[in-house]
């Protein structure tokens, strides 16, 4: 660290809120991803916009790296401070400063905890639908950035469906108010779009307007045992067909065993089987429960699925889903390697039996945990370290098998990140799913936005 760095810093940004020691640069230089040692040279808390547009200023004159950090819950080290960059926690801006009832809409800063913003649009009699098991950490502006997406995409979509407006302090410091939470505003590109998904590589998000619905009616929770890879989207089409499905996820025994290994909710179903799905209806209909359990008898007689087991509470459902929404926390200690792939929707049987005959080829002595949000098409690949096994070596032998994957995944036309965003670990895997025309025209349009390099250098893009 330069020996004036923080003389410099505090130009911008109270001293009180710049910290320089190990402690703080260890927390907030790194995400879940744990493939990357940490080493900021500070991390600073603003608390207004004239803070963030002060800090990225300061960072033009000074050459300065500015790493955007909001609930550090990404998964591909989008937030990860390796090489003396200055970390921008944006924590300290937390406030919900306008709610509208007739638009639906409320505003809030980028450091909003994801469940807080759910939580206040409860109380006002509304809804926020993008949910995921990071929503007690998570932060909206982090959320846009990655354009987050979660359990529910089946039905409400992802995160940038409902964001309307965006505050943001681009590379060259300066301040973008984007579409300003209309409906309608067909004026031009919308620029709006590039913000979202672009994983801090743009600019800071500091304010956003998100649209919000009213609450759905009551859910019930299934969760099923499927015996084959084949059954799942048979199930998928079944219940779709007949019922409004809110989620529709999918794990496989390994990761059940995985989440029920830490003791905290108990086995679903006396029936063992490789698969299970977890389906969440919307029961607004008074014949639904009936018709949900006729077409469960409908794939029991079909072979689809071997088991079951319908919520009757509130209690339980909320029970059910934490067999599903655990499965990151319960495996994270033996530091996974993940995929975090896409493609459509009918695709997904060919496609997991093609990619489950791979693994099983390349990875005879590893562990591999399989689960996804399966209704949108999106599967989540879980390698667990052996315990015996450096993280280095580990990781070199998943990169090796990861051109395998990608080249299956390059013939389905599928995405090499579903929702996790790209960030370090995928960045040099981006021409993947995009082509050279593309990855050249996503490079001049961050040197239009940062024309100085100084925000989150090294992520999401390759070197040009």
């Amino acid at each position: 660290m330069p020996p004036d760095l923080p003389t410099r810093l505090a130009t911008v940004i109270d001293p009180a809120r710049i910290r320089t020691d190990a402690d703080a640069l260890t927390q907030y230089g790194r995400d879940w991803t744990r493939y990357y040692t940490p080493a900021p040279a500070a991390v600073v808390f603003p608390r207004s916009l004239a803070e963030v547009v002060a800090l990225v200023q300061l960072a033009r004159r000074e050459r300065l790296a500015l790493v955007p950090s909001g609930g550090r819950t990404g998964l591909s080290g989008g937030a990860c401070a390796m090489a003396g960059e200055v970390v921008v926690s944006l924590e300290q801006m937390r406030q919900i400063s306008g709610f509208d009832p007739v638009a639906g809409t409320v505003r809030c800063q980028a450091g909003v905890i994801t469940e807080t913003l759910q939580q206040y649009a409860s109380s006002q009699g509304w809804y926020f639908p993008v949910d995921f098991a990071s929503r007690g950490s998570s932060c909206i502006g982090g959320n846009i950035a990655t354009n987050a997406g979660g359990i529910k995409v089946v039905r409400y979509g992802m995160f940038r469906d409902w964001v309307a407006g965006l505050t943001v302090v681009t590379g060259a410091g300066e301040v973008l108010e984007l579409n300003q939470g209309l409906i309608k505003n067909n004026t031009g590109y919308d620029l709006r779009h590039l913000f979202i998904g672009s994983e801090g590589t743009l600019g800071l998000i500091v304010d956003a307007t998100l649209r919000l619905t009213r609450p759905p009616a009551p859910a019930r929770v299934m969760v099923c045992a499927v015996p084959s890879l084949d059954g799942i989207m048979r199930l998928f089409h079944a219940f779709r067909s007949e019922l409004t499905l809110n989620a529709f996820e999918f794990f496989s025994e390994a990761a059940l065993q995985a989440v029920l290994a830490r003791g905290h909710v108990r086995r679903p179903l006396d029936t063992v089987t490789p698969y299970y799905v977890l389906l969440e209806l919307d029961c607004a209909a008074p014949d639904s429960e009936a018709r949900a359990l006729a077409v469960f008898e409908q794939c029991a007689s079909a072979g689809w699925l071997s088991d079951g087991v319908l919520s009757q509470s509130v209690a339980q459902a909320s029970e059910l889903w934490r067999l599903r929404e655990d499965i990151s926390e319960s495996i994270t200690p033996r530091t996974p390697y993940k995929n975090d792939i896409s493609v459509v929707i009918s695709q997904v049987p060919a496609f997991i039996a093609e990619l489950d005959a791979l693994l099983a080829r390349e990875y005879p002595t590893f562990e591999v945990v399989w689960f996804g949000h399966i209704g949108d098409g999106n599967l989540h690949i879980n390698v667990l370290c052996p315990l015996d096994m450096d993280i280095d070596t580990f990781r070199g032998h998943c990169e090796r098998v990861n051109t395998l994957v990608f080249d299956v995944l390059a013939r389905y036309h599928g995405s090499m990140s579903a929702e996790h965003g790209v960030g370090l670990l995928k960045r040099d895997y981006l021409s993947v799913t995009r082509s050279p025309a593309e990855i050249g025209y996503l490079q001049g349009i961050r040197q239009v936005f940062d024309p100085d390099g100084v925000l989150n250098p090294g992520k999401l893009l390759p070197k040009k």
